[in-house]
């Protein structure tokens, strides 16, 4: 008899045990589920910001919670494209795989809210800009009126700095009024103040043309103007000028001290691509600075493989076509480190394969996106340097799909694609970011990469020609 009590005893400590394990195994989200989305999901999902609702209570998840569990089981948010790779990425957004196990679970349990004491503090953002209060803000100083429908506008906007001595620029931010309608942005230099003059001239807000910057190097602080449309093309990765934004794109410091010269008294002009919206919208542009003190201890410069976004592949998709391919390679002719790396291409582009084989021939993936999107085009900065020996072969493979099966192609029912600056044309290019090993050489990386740009750019009018003929 004693021993049946005993044993039911143990028996009832068991079931009280376990029930307790169970009941504290159930994540909440005071606990659990509110760390994960202020760190992943708080700098889009905000008060006036560019996702559709915020996240930042509890309120605002159990609202969204089933949605949440299901955009973060597909890996749809947060939104990060790029795959696992050979290197690792500066503030990846993917969630780990026991996280999004977590936000099943608490889905699942009901969502409940926990002890409140458990919360974490919300991520404080200064006045809006998620790399904190900017050292200097600049805007438009008239709107431009986007047109609701018709073809992409390009349009280029002188906006004064009022800088008194020279700066270093670490980071820049920007933040477009119209967001729908604004589909990238490049950020050159003007110290003549031709731009502005020519624009106030016009009597109209902005100027047409093709827009250039002087210095193939980010950081050189050798500013100009060309009119050469492949100068356009140094785009959104610090080939010139200060970088540039595109959708999706979220703003970084360079790393490693580097950083560009902006000349004292230089204008900024925001060279933008209007892309209709369906409503006419007016854009008045704001651009933020962040500055250090320190000179860089490197220039760098990047590598853009194909060059022109792909204009010198001569980029041309039948219709149906579900695997069209183009690929293009440069060989580094000096030892190099390279710290970032950016893609580009627009709505039919499937797949992105950036590699590096050195003369060893020990190849490494510096970028792969197995799921191309072109809301989401991401400045990716590698965690670390990579180092490049002399002789490596930078090659990058992309991959189309200008079929109906392709819910993405803009076109219904398909049609032919070729190169173009217009959003349902094609592009096609990704854009390593690196400095020389040795700062001496830096001279025989410019030289060696322009060797390549002119190659390749006489390849791409002889076979633009031969298609004419």
């Amino acid at each position: 008899m004693k021993f049946n009590l005993r044993i039911t005893a143990l028996l009832g400590l068991f079931v009280a045990v376990t029930a307790n394990a169970e009941e504290k195994a159930i994540p909440t989200f005071n606990k659990n589920v509110a760390p994960i989305l202020f760190e992943a999901c708080a700098m889009c999902h905000r008060p006036g910001e560019s996702a559709p609702f915020s996240l930042l209570t509890y309120a605002d998840a159990k609202k969204r919670g089933k949605l949440i569990a299901q955009v973060t089981h597909s890996r749809q948010m947060p939104p990060w494209k790029a795959d696992k790779s050979d290197v690792s990425f500066r503030g990846e957004r993917r969630l780990k795989d026991n996280q999004i196990a977590l936000l099943k679970s608490w889905v699942e349990a009901d969502m409940p809210e926990g002890d409140k004491k458990d919360l974490p503090k919300a991520p404080v953002f200064d006045d809006g800009w998620p790399l904190g209060k900017p050292d200097l803000v600049v805007k438009m100083p008239k709107s431009f009126k986007v047109p609701a429908e018709g073809r992409d506008v390009y349009r280029n906007f002188a906006v004064a700095t009022g800088l008194k001595e020279d700066k270093w620029v670490k980071a820049v931010d920007f933040r477009p009024s119209a967001p729908s309608a604004v589909h990238h942005t490049l950020f050159f230099l003007d110290p003549t103040g031709t731009a502005a003059k020519k624009e106030a001239d016009s009597g109209v807000v902005g100027s047409s043309g093709v827009m250039g910057t002087a210095g193939r190097a980010g950081g050189s602080g050798r500013p100009g103007s060309t009119g050469n449309l492949f100068d356009e093309i140094g785009v959104l990765t610090g080939t010139g000028g200060l970088g540039g934004w595109t959708a999706g794109a979220r703003p970084r410091e360079l790393p490693h001290n580097l950083a560009y010269k902006l000349p004292k008294g230089t204008d900024l002009i925001l060279s933008t691509h209007f892309h209709p919206s369906g409503k006419a919208e007016e854009e008045a542009s704001t651009i933020a600075l962040y500055f250090t003190d320190k000179a860089p201890p490197q220039k760098f410069t990047g590598i853009q493989v194909p060059f022109g976004f792909g204009i010198v592949v001569g980029i041309n998709i039948e219709a149906g076509n579900k695997d069209y391919v183009i690929e293009d390679s440069f060989t580094v002719p000096v030892d190099v480190r390279a710290f970032g790396i950016t893609a580009h291409a627009h709505y039919i582009a499937k797949e992105f394969t950036v590699t590096a084989t050195p003369p060893d021939g020990k190849s490494k993936t510096l970028l792969r996106i197995s799921d191309w999107d072109f809301a989401w085009q991401e400045q990716y900065q590698f965690e670390e340097f990579v180092d490049l020996p002399k002789g490596t072969k930078v090659n990058v493979k992309i991959r189309y799909d200008n079929s109906a099966e392709n819910l993405r192609n803009p076109t219904s029912p398909p049609k032919r694609v070729r190169w173009g600056r217009e959003s349902t044309d094609e592009m096609g290019s990704s854009t390593l970011l690196v400095v020389a090993a040795k700062e001496e050489e830096f001279g025989k990386l410019q030289d060696g990469y322009g060797a390549y740009v002119r190659d390749a750019a006489i390849k791409g009018a002889l076979k633009r020609f031969q298609e004419k003929k």
